[in-house]
């Protein structure tokens, strides 16, 4: 505990979380206008479903890069200030420091999509949805994009405390926005190689045109799709940990 508390201590000046809302500010504000557009052309889709089939599509770009740069900024402290060496003669363990770093990026993304759930629910009401609120699919999505964030940062903090180099971390997350973006014209079994892909196959809102017109249906998660992904975070982080805590100094 006491190292999550000085991780947060470094970062207080950092402006992370404000970084991270200007990011959200433009994906909702990008997301709402285009859901409005629909919504006043075709009356048919002044839905719940509109809005979080429109979002889950945008945070599949928008949170990997959201988290390469949180994490980024996090890590590079270590490189930059060279205070590898200053923890491990003060006894502080580096697995120790690695888990503190990863939850501390964990609070800051999981803050994020607590503020986009709201600001949802808000831009719902205000335009007068005559659906009452769809607790149970905003759990759902609260959800699934909180898994898949925690595994894109145990990736993200691996290659960000591996190379010195920042470039490569940020341009891994710019690729993730890029595969997350078009992860819905990949075939399944491809998309779902790629943990950026399950952004979108969290949705609890599938959608179809049928005569140009855009149909939502409600689909089930199931619980096989968790159990990937929490898995494939389990592995990233070990392997992440161990290999930070085995590298030279």
């Amino acid at each position: 505990m006491r190292t999550l508390w000085l991780e947060f201590y470094k970062i207080r000046h950092k402006r992370l979380f404000l970084m991270l809302a200007i990011l959200l500010s433009i994906e909702l504000a990008w997301g709402f206008m285009a859901v409005s557009t629909s919504m006043n052309k075709n009356p048919d889709a002044q839905t719940w479903s509109a809005i979080l089939v429109t979002i889950t599509a945008m945070n599949g770009l928008f949170l990997p890069i959201g988290s390469a740069v949180i994490v980024s900024r996090i890590c590079d402290m270590e490189h930059k200030g060279r205070t590898w060496k200053l923890l491990m003669a003060a006894s502080v363990s580096r697995k120790a420091v690695y888990a503190a770093k990863f939850v501390s990026a964990a609070v800051l993304m999981g803050s994020a999509v607590i503020l986009q759930a709201m600001a949802i629910v808000a831009f719902g009401i205000g335009y007068g949805l005559a659906e009452p609120v769809p607790i149970g699919l905003l759990l759902c999505i609260v959800v699934g994009t909180t898994l898949t964030n925690l595994v894109v940062i145990a990736l993200q903090q691996w290659v960000s405390l591996a190379i010195k180099n920042q470039a490569f971390s940020l341009c891994l997350g710019m690729i993730g926005g890029f595969i997350g973006m078009t992860a819905s014209l990949f075939p399944p079994q491809v998309g779902r190689l790629f943990i950026w892909s399950y952004y979108v196959d969290f949705s609890p809102v599938a959608y179809q045109y049928v005569n140009e017109t855009m149909l939502f249906t409600n689909r089930e998660i199931g619980i096989h799709l968790p159990i990937i992904v929490v898995l494939m975070g389990i592995a990233f982080f070990l392997a992440g940990s161990i290999h930070i805590s085995r590298q030279d100094v």
